[in-house]
Formats: structure tokens, sequence, C-alpha cells
């Protein structure tokens, strides 16, 4: 069974990799790539069959996305999601709902698989939309915020329908359909919800009294903040289970309770990582249990479903924003970001076979209008200003009647440019950030420990420095000078060797002197070297008391 697990596992890593590195080439989204690779392991070659073991580790996967949507959803962060995301992202969920409910039933649907259908086209990926506006570098534009804030309705509408979907799973009858009668669904979506709004209630209500002060005590040590967040997280997902709620609900609400902790953005960091390999397992194994003869079956409502995505989609949001007084431009790229069905999509419609409410072929049929609605749309985003201007000279949008000039629509707020980013907040670097805030500079103090940012009176982020997407979001590309005062010599090579790739000027705190030919070769523009300062400052005080003479 072990051997069988690792050769399977194997399999679907080494397929997965192979089709995204392919796929990275052409700009193609990774889910595509791994329901790709699922595809041709599973139906076409036949190499792997998905076991209870593989079920297990996607299910890991799931629980870890949620965890990850629930951690972006501090209670500020949704207060400030503003009017325009709440109305167009609920604006949308109803339109494209009504519309795929007709759509369906016209494709000769039954009431409960239109059901499933319609809501699964109305959700949109934030994981591909997200990864692809930052590979731009217009995620703190206008449109891009908007269409971030959308993302945050659409999640919270995704929890709403998971607990609807929790109500609903009465099990399944003798031809794998459920079978329900009114009673027994008031009941099940009572408890639901009652079980949904007394868990909500406990993770919001330990964040405030229980989980500060160790949260704030493991926040030392990045390694046991991680595996405490995770041991959390797995705790409520157990709690969910308990009271027959989904592991999807349990995740997010897990999440949402860490969200009001000042630690959930590192934490977000720590666990991105490993939520990408359990997804990449998840779509993969669902490419496996697409069946190719259901894909055929189906082809023609896939394409109908497909273009009701790639173009209904966006002419609902242009109509909706278009109304709250945006400009055509910031109307047109908002809208054009949700031309594609969510990962969410793909977790409701496994929920619904699961639970016993659709079929398998359903289930292949979204797999389908998702391959073609994630990859047709990537491109969509990624040239938006050439599809823009082709339509504005056609003249498209004007039957939507969007304000003519849109002076918001540039590529980012600069919220954060032209600032000084201070690594390691020992005595000397609270003393730099706080004399560099003195003088008016725009500081932003980095440290893995929280507690050695109280007090500073200039932006500060917790997170190691040697990851990345701290520096990445620390807008390194952008900033004036980055400034270590570690004393970890193979992390200030790492921040050197990011500054020159980056072309910001870098200055190191050069703690051992064998290793300064290392930073001159990667062109740092300023070293401290304690040891000489020190040195040059005792004899200039010695020359100044008459001790020693001048030379």
């Amino acid at each position: 069974m072990g051997s069988e697990l690792l050769e399977n596992l194997g399999i679907l890593i080494v397929a997965g990799t192979i089709f995204f590195l392919g796929a990275k080439r052409i700009r193609m989204p990774g889910i595509v790539a791994y329901l790709l690779a699922g595809l041709v392991v599973g139906p076409m070659l036949g190499l792997v069959e998905v076991t209870g073991t593989l079920d297990a580790l996607a299910e890991a996967g799931i629980a870890l996305l949620l965890f990850l949507v629930g951690l972006e959803l501090s209670l500020d962060r949704i207060r400030d999601v503003g009017k325009t995301a709440i109305v167009a992202g609920l604006g949308q969920v109803v339109f494209t709902t009504i519309g795929g409910l007709l759509l369906c039933w016209w494709l000769g649907f039954t009431p409960m698989e239109c059901l499933f259908l319609a809501v699964g086209l109305t959700f949109s990926s934030t994981v591909v939309v997200v990864k692809l506006l930052t590979e731009k570098g217009e995620l703190d534009s206008l449109y891009g915020r908007i269409a971030v804030g959308i993302f945050l309705v659409q999640d919270m509408v995704v929890i709403l329908v998971l607990t609807v979907l929790a109500g609903l799973d009465t099990g399944a009858g003798a031809d794998g359909v459920a079978e329900t009668d009114v009673m027994s669904v008031v009941t099940g979506l009572g408890l639901a919800f009652g079980g949904m709004l007394l868990l909500l209630a406990f993770a919001l209500g330990a964040a405030k009294w229980l989980l500060p002060k160790p949260f704030a005590w493991a926040a030392r040590s990045p390694e046991t903040i991680f595996v405490w967040a995770l041991g959390w997280c797995f705790l409520v997902v157990w709690l969910a289970h308990e009271m027959k709620l989904s592991l999807e609900i349990g995740a997010f609400l897990a999440g949402l309770g860490l969200a009001q902790l000042p630690y959930s953005g590192d934490l977000r960091r720590r666990v991105h990582p490993l939520m990408n390999f359990f997804i990449a397992v998840f779509f993969v194994a669902l490419g496996v249990r697409m069946e190719l003869g259901d894909a055929a079956e189906y082809w023609w409502p896939a394409v109908v479903l497909s273009l009701f995505v790639l173009l209904g989609n966006p002419f609902i949001f242009i109509w909706i924003i278009a109304r709250m007084g945006y400009g055509e431009r910031t109307t047109f790229y908002t809208s054009v970001t949700v031309a594609q069905i969510s990962e969410f999509s793909f977790i409701f419609a496994t929920a619904g076979v699961a639970a016993g409410l659709i079929g398998q072929s359903i289930l292949s049929l979204t797999a389908v209008v998702g391959i073609i609605t994630i990859a047709v749309s990537a491109y969509m985003i990624l040239y938006n200003r050439q599809l823009y201007e082709t339509l504005k000279r056609w003249g498209v949008l004007k039957m939507f009647g969007a304000r003519q000039g849109d002076p918001d629509s540039g590529n980012g707020d600069q919220s954060r440019s032209g600032h000084i980013i201070v690594v390691g907040m020992n005595a000397l670097g609270r003393e730099l950030a706080q004399r560099l805030h003195q003088r008016g500079e725009r500081v932003l103090a980095v440290d893995t420990d929280p507690g050695k940012l109280v007090d500073l009176p200039c932006d500060t982020m917790i997170g190691d420095a040697e990851a990345w997407a701290v520096l990445e979001e620390a807008s390194l590309d952008h900033a004036r000078l980055l400034v270590s005062t570690l004393h970890i010599e193979p992390t200030n090579d790492l921040l050197a060797f990011r500054c020159h790739q980056a072309g910001v000027p870098a200055a190191i705190h050069a703690v051992d002197l064998n290793y300064i030919h290392h930073l001159l070769d990667m062109d740092v523009a300023h070293l401290m070297v304690p040891k000489v300062d020190g040195v040059k400052r005792q004899r200039r005080h010695l020359r100044e008391a008459g001790i020693l003479k001048h030379d």
C-alpha cells in the first residue's frame, strides 16, 4: 500500500512539474497545466488511479487553500473592501447564477445539475488572477484593488454556499444521487448554519482572548509559529468535522481567526508554498478523475458554458461597474479579470459528487470549462491593453455607458516607492529606523520578531527577509535603499545579491571581515564595519583628549 502511494504520488508530481514548466513558457496558469497532466497520466495513459490516500492529500490542499483565504480576511480589510466590490461582487453572483440556471436548463440538465453548474460559473479564480496581476505589477492599480475586493466578496459567498451544501448532504441513494425531502433539507440547513455560526464565534472569540499571548510567544521563532498555525487550522477543521460541517468551512474559519492577529501576513507567506504542493496534487488528481467519454459527450455544453463565462461575466461586470461612475478603461480592465471559473468551482463540484447530489459527469464538465476559461482568460488579462484598444476602436464599449477619461487607471498607487528598507531590528536597526524616519524618510522596518517592531514610528513588516515573498511585498524593486543590520553573514550575502539583481543600493552590516570581498563583488554601496569604525572613533576621541598624538 505504501509503495503504491509513493509510486502514484511520484507520477503525479513528475507529470505536474513537466506540464507546469511547459505551461510557464507560454504563460499558461498552473491550474490548467495540472489538470492536463492528470488527464494524460490518468484517462489517456492509465498510469495512475486516485486512491483514498491521494484523496486525503488533495483534501489537505483544499484545507490549506481555504485557510489562506481566511487569513486574507481581517475584519479591517473586510470593512475596507468598499461599496464597489460588494455591489459588483454580489450583483455578478446574482446575475450569473440566474443566467447560468436558464442556460443549463436550456441545455437539458436536471434541476440539481443546473444548480451546481450555475453556482460553479459564478466564482472567479483568486489564485490565477492575483498571480497574473502580480507578474504584471498591477496588483496595486485601481482595477487590481477593485478585483481583489470582488474576490474577497466572492470568497465569503463560497463559504455560505459550502454551508448550504453541508446542510443538503443527506447521503446518496441507490443510484448514487442523494435522496432528500423537504423536512430533512430544512433540518440540515438549520444545523449547518447553526454550527457555522457557533464555530465562527469560537474562532473570533479565540482570536480576541485565547490566541494573542500564545502566538506572541511563538512568533519569536518562525518555525514555531508556523507549526502552531497549522495545528490551530486542523484543530478547527476537526471541530467542523465533529459538527458535521465540511473541512473547507473549518479551515476558512481557522484562517479568519488568525487573520485578526498581527502575524497573519507572515503566516500567509509561510503557508503558501506548502499549499501550492497540496493544491498541485488536488488538480492533477482531478484531471485523473476526468472521464474522456463524459468530456466528448458534453463538448457542446462545455463550449456554450465557457463562452458564457468568457463573455457573459465581463459584460455583467462592465455594466455594474460603469453604473458606479468608474472610467471606461478601469471598468474594462476590472471586468476582464473575472472571465474564468474558480478553483472553488472544482471544490464545489467535487463536494457535490461526494454528497451524492450530482454525478461524476458534471465534475468532468466543470473541469473542461475550467481548462478552457482559465487558459483563455489568462491571455485576456495579460493582453488587456491591446484588447481594450481593439474593442474601443470598434465602439463596443460605448453601449455600456462608462465614463470617458480614466486618470486613476495607472499601474499602481506607488504607496510603497522610494522608501528605505531596514532589515533587522537589533539596537542598531531600531536606531537607524527611528533616525531616518525623523529625517523625513519613508522607512519600512522588517524583522521576524514582532516584539522588536513595537513602538517604531515607521511602517513595519513581520517576516524573514531571506524569503523572496517578503522582499516582494516590501517592494524591493521600488526601494531607494536597503539596509541590513543583521549579524548573519549568509543572509546579508543573499540580501546583497537580491539588491544587485533589483538594481537597488544596499548598505550591509559586515560583522566578519573575511566576508567583505563577497559583498564588494555584489556592488554593495555602503559597508558598515563596526570593528573598523569603532577603532577610528576611539582614535579620534583619544586625539581630542590629547592622549594620542596626531599623525
